[in-house]
Formats: structure tokens, C-alpha cells, sequence
């Protein structure tokens, strides 16, 4: 013996609360249907590098770009800009004059490593982050035993000079035309000052980008310039002649004084 009136008005209630819910909802499916509307879009990793050095902004971040802007890297350098990730390129004219020096010296003591890292900012220069990187670029150092100078504008012209003349009279590029030689010679110079220079270096602890690439990433993340300056290898008894003498005839001598 219930109140029917009363039933109505709770199933009204429970009605109405169900159509407000959908209300709610709806907006969240159109959202949806927006996401799923937006055409799939294939992100080559050459389009990522291309983006990459361009914007200065990391791997993902450049994929994410492209895939919001139809693939299209103009538009995903603006998209980035908006975003506050494409700033390294831009502070690349600024100039540098705070920053660190680190060491890093390898298990034996045999070989160290002095590294100068620069930033803009003293407050940049004391933060986690800018040490942590310094300490990278240090360590790097010491594992590419190659490595002479830290770009490949600071290769010696002399010895380019000097290189490229031999290579020129190199036998197996003597029955091809001069201009053929030319740019062969050149990609092999190319190449070689490249192995000896820092930033063309694989990231040791992410091989998927260089030394150069993590620097533009540290400026966009960091906010300010970041530029590696100088480094110095150390290598136990380098340049020393160590003593390598007969001893047998060391011996022969001594008995015959």
C-alpha cells in the first residue's frame, strides 16, 4: 500500500538526475569524436630531426608537434613556440659567461677530464640541473678518447690544409677528375674532423642523439644559452718517455766497471 504520488515524483527525480548526467557527459564525447576525427598522421624520424634542429625542443615533443600539426614542420616549429619548447635556437646569440667547471676522473686515476660549461646566469650555474649536465659533458670527455677540440669550427686550418694535399695525391683518387677529388676529399675531411669533435659525438647515456643535440635541449629546458667552452685530457706518463732499458745488458755493464 505505497503512496504512488510519491513513487512518480522519486522516479521523476531519478529521471531527470540521469538526463542531467548525460548533459554532463555529452561534451566529453564530442571531445572525443573531435580526437578520434583528427586525421592519423605517419611521423617520419627524419621530419623529427628536421624539427629537432630547428626548434632545439626534444624528441617527443617534436613528434607530438608534428602529429598535432598534420606533419607539417613549420607549423609544428610555431606550435612548439606557443608551447614555450623552441627557445634554444633563438638565446643561441646570447652570450654565455657564467657557468662551471667540472672534473671527472676515471676509475685507476689514469686519465681526468677538466670541462668548462657555460650558461648566462649565476642562478642557472648553482641549479641541479646545469651541474648534473656538466658532469655528463665531463664524463663524456673521458669516453670519447678521440676527441680534440669541441666543434668542428675549431678544427686547425693549417692542418686541414696540410691533410687535404696529401689526400688529394692519394693513389686511388689519381684517375678521377679534379673535381670528382675535390669532393671526395672534402667528405673524407669532413668525416674526420667530425670523429674529433665533441658535440658530433653519440650522447653516451642516450645514443639516440649527439652532444650537440643535448645541449640545444638543456638551453630549451634550462631557459638561457648553454655552450660548452673548453675541455682538457689528462692521460697518465702522456708525452713522457718511460724507461725501457736492457736489463741484461744494464747488468753486463755493471760488472764490468
Amino acid at each position: 500500500n505505497e503512496d504512488f504520488a510519491a513513487e512518480v515524483e522519486a522516479q521523476t527525480k531519478a529521471l531527470q538526475q540521469k538526463a542531467d548526467e548525460k548533459k554532463e557527459e555529452a561534451p566529453k564525447e564530442e571531445e572525443k569524436k573531435e580526437e578520434a576525427a583528427k586525421p592519423t598522421v605517419a611521423i617520419s624520424a627524419k621530419d623529427v630531426k628536421v624539427l629537432r634542429d630547428k626548434s632545439g625542443a626534444g624528441m617527443m615533443d617534436c613528434k607530438k608537434a608534428l602529429g598535432e600539426c598534420g606533419g607539417d614542420v613549420e607549423e609544428a616549429v610555431v606550435w612548439l613556440r606557443k608551447k614555450g619548447m623552441a627557445s634554444a635556437d633563438k638565446k643561441a646569440s646570447r652570450i654565455a659567461a657564467e657557468g662551471a667547471v667540472a672534473q671527472y676522473i676515471h676509475a685507476g686515476a689514469r686519465l681526468g677530464v677538466l670541462v668548462e660549461v657555460n650558461c648566462e646566469t649565476d642562478f642557472v650555474a648553482r641549479g641541479d640541473k646545469f651541474k648534473e649536465l656538466v658532469a655528463d659533458i665531463a664524463m663524456q670527455v673521458a669516453a670519447n678518447i678521440d676527441v680534440e677540440y669541441v666543434s668542428p669550427e675549431d678544427a686547425d686550418p693549417a692542418m686541414l690544409a696540410a691533410e687535404k694535399e696529401v689526400q688529394m695525391k692519394m693513389e686511388d683518387l689519381q684517375s678521377k677528375p679534379e673535381n670528382i677529388r675535390e669532393k671526395i676529399v672534402q667528405g673524407r675531411l669532413d668525416k674526420m674532423v667530425n670523429e674529433k669533435a665533441l658535440l658530433k659525438q653519440d650522447y653516451i647515456k642516450d645514443t639516440s642523439k649527439s652532444v650537440e643535440e643535448l645541449i640545444k635541449e638543456a638551453t630549451a629546458e634550462i631557459g638561457e644559452k648553454i655552450s660548452i667552452r673548453r675541455f682538457v685530457k689528462y692521460n697518465l706518463g702522456e708525452g713522457m718517455e718511460k724507461r725501457n732499458e736492457d736489463f741484461a745488458a744494464e747488468v753486463a755493464a755493471q760488472m764490468g766497471k
